[in-house]
């Protein structure tokens, strides 16, 4: 078995990067380890990521689990459970205006010794991730509001 994980405070609030991890759309405008995702980021719906670190293959996951602001796991991986990625997202208020992200990604399966070791070390891409959706947050977050001007 092998975890990858993350964890940031960010100064937003948790429907704001919710609204950013649920947006598959805009991954690439932000997210600086992910090149694109494709599908809809919803309960029971399939997707595709394409990371930065290998852009010519795409991971194929199943959203498993979506409980909005609060977390969300992504399941991957080779029939018979020879081998499975699982990624959860946990959005955690911190009861301060600051929300803690975690992202964490636990590689398993008869397979995962042989296939782990093919992979690239993923602690950078995770760093990138959770540093890119903070700014993001924060940015939206810190706009101000929308104010109409009278000539």
């Amino acid at each position: 078995m092998k975890i990858y994980s993350t964890t940031t405070k960010i100064n937003a609030n948790a429907d704001t990067i919710w609204a950013i991890l649920t947006d598959s759309s805009a991954y690439h405008d932000w997210n600086k380890s992910v090149e694109k995702v494709e599908g809809h980021i919803a309960l029971g719906e399939k997707i595709k990521v394409y990371a930065k670190i290998s852009p010519e293959r795409a991971f194929a996951v199943k959203v498993q689990e979506f409980v909005p602001s609060k977390r969300m796991v992504w399941r991957g991986g080779m029939p018979l459970g020879l081998f499975k990625g699982v990624r959860t997202f946990t959005l955690t208020d911190e009861n301060n205006g600051q929300v803690e992200f975690r992202m964490q990604e636990v590689f398993s399966g008869l397979m995962s010794p042989l296939i782990v070791r093919s992979m690239p070390d993923l602690t950078e891409p995770f760093e990138q991730f959770a540093i890119s959706l903070k700014a993001e947050a924060e940015s939206i977050a810190n706009k101000p509001a929308n104010r109409t001007h009278s000539s």
